[in-house]
């Protein structure tokens, strides 16, 4: 009979070595909404977080069909027409730009995203490090811009990526 009230806890212990980080609660930490140049909402963008991960999602809309360079840039400022107030990309390891790039990309390289024919486009992408750093950088004193590019990342060269001129930014908000 004894042994019965040990099967529950030891069932418990057992189970909890189960549980991996796919199973932790995402959390929305930040947002933006993405604007083009004259105002026009361009789509929205979610910091999502779980355990010692952190995801940008986005979802645009209205947008040309193809490839677009997508990162996150330095200065939380979106200041039409060309958005240079943004500032260069989130790189607070001083590394070289894109995927390909021998000395490994910086925090605010992201894939390109891909615009279908009828001018939307959706995409998640891990951020390389530790939520806590992650979240720190971007939430900096002077925040952080989500800026959309005209063209394709090469995902090589310094320091943008040849991804052509910015056409829709919008300045991540803690939630």
């Amino acid at each position: 009979m004894n042994k019965l009230f040990l099967l529950p806890p030891i069932t418990a212990i057992a189970l909890a070595g189960c549980t991996t980080m796919d199973d932790l609660p995402t959390e929305r930490v930040g947002e933006t909404t993405l604007l083009f140049a004259n105002g026009t909402p361009a789509g929205t963008v979610q910091l999502l977080s779980s355990g010692q991960t952190v995801t940008v999602a986005v979802a645009a809309v209205g947008m040309s069909p193809g490839e677009h360079g997508f990162h996150l840039h330095t200065t939380g400022k979106c200041t039409a027409p060309d958005f240079t107030s943004a500032g260069g990309h989130l790189n607070p390891g001083n590394n070289t730009h894109g995927s390909m790039s021998p000395g490994g990309q910086h925090l605010g390289d992201m894939p390109n995203l891909t615009i279908a024919a009828n001018g939307t486009g959706r995409a998640e992408v891990q951020l390389e490090g530790k939520a806590t750093d992650v979240l720190a950088d971007i939430f900096d004193a002077d925040g952080t811009a989500v800026v959309v590019h005209e063209g394709p990342d090469d995902y090589r060269t310094d320091p943008a990526g040849d991804a052509g001129s910015r056409i829709a930014c919008g300045v991540m908000k803690r939630v």
